[in-house]
């Protein structure tokens, strides 16, 4: 007999097969998840494959479990599984893999944004985890080069509910399966993610290891191994793996439908933007308004920040542990505090001011990635809608005299927001350049600009 994923490679693949059989994907996927193709399509299925009745897959026992929702610990993988997800306390998600082979290791964290799944994907923010996507339809949109948020990607694999499907827009130049295999992340397809996004939300992010294995060999008992020997993104300094290697000048601004991206050809002000896993789109949104922008290193010290003689210093978003990255990135900050040199930061950024400023920064339990994180401004009252990505966050309670607290999460109260007046500076944790997500926060980068207006006029 043969299984589901054998007639679907007869037929060409899922997308394929579900022209063929006049079905959409999701009749596909529920196929897959059941391992029983209806028997009304059977006739369909021989005349296309030459295969004998006798080939083709009965219905299992009322009650067999899918692949995706078994947490077991088989010594083999479920009928069509060809990959699996396991987690450091043994629990096991079969599913079907795609993008590239690999075996990652990485602490498993979920997104639940709508859209924008391939900046999620580059976002540098992502090093170091495997992406559960609560949001069902993945690749739906292809993949382009103008969505890219850094050259290279740096998440470690991605988990989904679907099949991947074929791209259906007109700005798609790329298969996200093609994409994938390009930049060499392993996907994991037909799992239950709600089930893995409950395990998440319930007892923090677990370290997991997504195999999907060119031979299709598992050793389950190694896996787990393997996941709970990893330390886990505390203590870990990833800014520095993501960091631009040099210097170089940014003027490009925001993209706009029937013109693509723009170009600054007339600033106003000199930013230097300190690069600790810095999205295109932040570099964009600082010169849209109005800033020539220069990126400098994680690692550059305030001598090298105020060589540049900027207007003000923009502090990026970056993946990793604060206090780690802070061993280093710490005294530059305070250094151009120091010289009064106007500073916003954001993600990163924002908790590295923090602790610039003498407070700590500790880690969430579950962590804030979406781009629907309602987020509360103290000063006006007002709610934003707001993107994020981070695992860490800045302890309310440690901030010195002088510093306050502008926002705070809405989901569970944790800080999302500083300013310390006196020192020409301000923070938020949440992404304002949105990309994907909602434009709620775009007047940031106008509060930045007004500040160093501000700064030019007293100078």
């Amino acid at each position: 007999m043969r299984s589901v994923e054998d007639i679907l490679a007869l037929l060409g693949g899922a997308e394929a097969a579900a022209g063929q059989l006049k079905v959409g994907t999701e009749a596909i996927r529920k196929w897959r998840q059941s391992r029983v193709i209806p028997a009304k399509h059977w006739p369909a299925i021989l005349a296309a494959t030459g295969l004998a009745l006798s080939d083709l897959t009965p219905s299992p026992p009322l009650g067999t479990p899918a692949p995706s929702q078994d947490t077991t610990m088989p010594n083999s993988p479920p009928a069509g599984a060809t990959a699996c997800l396991v987690l450091d306390d043994g629990a096991v998600f079969w599913g079907w893999g795609f993008g590239a082979h690999g075996t990652p290791v990485a602490e498993i964290c979920f997104n639940t944004g709508l859209t924008g799944y391939q900046e999620t994907l580059t976002d540098p923010s992502y090093a170091g985890q495997i992406i559960n996507f609560t949001f069902p339809h993945i690749g739906n949109v292809g993949t382009n080069v103008e969505d890219m948020e850094a050259t290279t990607p740096v998440a470690r694999g991605l988990v989904v509910k679907q099949d991947i499907t074929e791209p259906a827009n007109y700005r798609a130049t790329l298969h996200l399966q093609d994409w994938l295999k390009r930049h060499n992340i392993p996907g994991l397809a037909g799992v239950d993610t709600r089930a893995l996004t409950a395990r998440i939300r319930d007892g923090g992010a677990p370290n997991g290891v997504l195999s999907f294995p060119a031979d299709g060999r598992f050793d389950i008992e190694a896996l787990v191994a393997q996941a709970k020997a990893w330390p886990g993104l505390e203590g870990m300094d990833l800014a520095k793996d993501v960091t631009a290697r040099q210097s170089y000048q940014w003027d490009e601004t925001v993209w706009s439908w029937g013109k693509g991206f723009g170009k600054q050809i007339a600033p106003k002000h000199k930013v230097v933007a300190i690069d600790y896993g810095a999205k295109r789109n932040i570099l964009r949104c600082l010169a849209d308004a109005g800033c020539a922008v220069t990126v400098l290193p994680a690692t550059a010290t305030a001598e090298e920040i105020l060589r540049e003689k900027p207007d003000g210093v923009f502090l990026s978003n970056g993946p990793g542990d604060p206090a780690a990255t802070g061993v280093y990135a710490v005294p530059a900050i305070q250094g151009v505090l120091k010289a009064e040199v106007p500073v916003f930061g954001i993600c990163l950024g924002h908790q590295l001011l923090a602790l610039a400023l003498g407070a700590r920064t500790y880690k969430l339990d579950r962590g804030h990635r979406g781009a629907n994180q309602p987020v509360q401004d103290l000063t006006t009252g007002k709610v934003e809608i707001t993107s994020q990505n981070h695992g860490f966050a800045v302890d309310s309670a440690s901030l010195p005299e002088g510093v306050t607290v502008t926002h705070v999460s809405l989901f569970d109260g944790s800080n999302e927001g500083i300013a310390a007046p006196g020192q020409n500076a301000f923070s938020v944790q949440y992404h304002p350049e949105a990309s994907p997500g909602p434009s709620d926060s775009h007047y940031l980068f106008h509060r930045f600009v007004g500040m160093m207006d501000k700064a030019k006029a007293a100078a």
